[in-house]
Parts: C-alpha cells; structure tokens; sequence
C-alpha cells in the first residue's frame, strides 16, 4: 500500500513529436518497412550519421544488442572455440559468448574485442564525448540505441573493411548475398559464415535512430 506508481520519463521529448512524426510518414508512404534492397536511403543515412560521429570508415547496422556483438567478433574471425578479452563483461555479454564457443581471458595483452557504448535519452546529447573516450580502445566501437524506445537496434563501426564485410555476412539477405543471389556462385568463400542470422534493420527503425541523432541537441 505505501508504494508510490511513477509515470515512466517518455523516451521521445515533446519537441521532437514533430520532425519525428515527419520522418514515420515518409518511411510509411514510401512502403519501405522492410527492405533487402542495398540502395535504402534510410540504412544508409544512418551509417553515414554513425561513421561520421566515431570517425570511422564502416558501419555495420543490426536489429539487436546481441547481434552487434555477433558482427564483431566474426568480423575479426573471433569465433567458436576462440578467446578474447572484454573490459568488465556484462552477464549478458557472458551468456551470448557462452552461446557462441568464446571463451573470455583476463590477461592484458590481449586485445580487447569490442568496446560498448548504451545511448539512451539522458546521455545521448554526450555521444560525441562517450565516443571520444571509447576510441582506441577497442577494434570494433559497438553502439547501443535500443534505450532510445524505438525498438532493438545497434550497429558495429570499425576502420578495417574485413570487419565489416565478415560483420555483413551475417545477416540474412545481407549485401553480398544480392550480388550473387540469382547465379549462385559465391564470390568470397573466406567471409562466408557457417550460418546466417536475421540481423537485418528494419529501416522504419533506423529513420527514427537517424532523426534521433541529428536532433539530439536540440532541445
């Protein structure tokens, strides 16, 4: 009977009702909910947003936390049976490497695999420092948007193209899959997964993650 019922703080602010609701009907009238068309201009709005915040060169984007860290380590070829090292482990970090055969070690002179940044609506007009202080320490920067409130998304960034290629392998229909989908006949045997995961972003999401950025300091 003493508890006190607290209305949840709204991960979209007020001022943002507009510009959002601007780009949610030019997605919708558009049809492209779900695509697996290469040329999405809102995927590839967002990684252009991303690459340009962590100054890197590619940008992987995934439809979950889990998946993100799935491209990172197939990305630098970390995967069943390997080890790496990450920098206090979450649980679930633990659990999902678990799940995949990587084992963790705490030795120093290991590399750590990827570092994670968490953006929700209190810290996400600081990315530009959160990045800052991520940089260098890690391969792979994996960012987190799925705090936001616009459903499960995060994306990997990196400077080595084999990262991103790996990381894009992945995902089911991914950009290499459309190359050679029709005459069948691989083009890369040594960035070929031995499975592939529906990892794909809707882009309706990543329109809102995208909006989300250019307006963070808006308010």
């Amino acid at each position: 009977m003493g508890d006190t019922l607290t209305i949840p703080k709204a991960a979209i602010q007020k001022e943002n009702y507009f510009s959002l609701s601007f780009v949610l009907s030019r997605v919708l009238n558009s049809g492209v909910i779900m695509s697996i068309e290469k040329n999405d201009h809102e995927l590839k709005g967002l990684e252009k947003s991303i690459a340009k915040l962590t100054k890197t060169k590619y940008v992987s984007l995934f439809n979950s936390y889990t998946g993100a860290i799935h491209g990172a380590l197939w990305g630098q070829d970390i995967g069943y049976d390997s080890t790496t090292r990450l920098e206090h482990p979450t649980d679930q970090q633990k659990k999902f490497l678990q799940w995949l055969g990587v084992s963790l070690v705490a030795d120093p002179q290991v590399e750590q695999a990827f570092v994670t940044i968490a953006i929700d609506g209190e810290n996400l007009n600081r990315i530009d420092q959160l990045i800052a202080s991520a940089t260098g320490l890690a391969p792979v920067i994996v960012l987190d948007f799925t705090s936001l409130g616009f459903g499960p998304v995060a994306a990997i960034a990196a400077n080595d193209e084999t990262i991103w290629k790996r990381a894009e392998r992945l995902k089911i229909f991914g950009a290499f899959d459309l190359q050679t989908m029709w005459t069948q006949e691989e083009s890369e045997f040594e960035l070929q997964p031995a499975a592939q995961f529906n990892y794909r972003l809707s882009p309706l999401v990543a329109a809102c993650v995208k909006i989300a950025l250019l307006r963070r300091n808006s308010a």
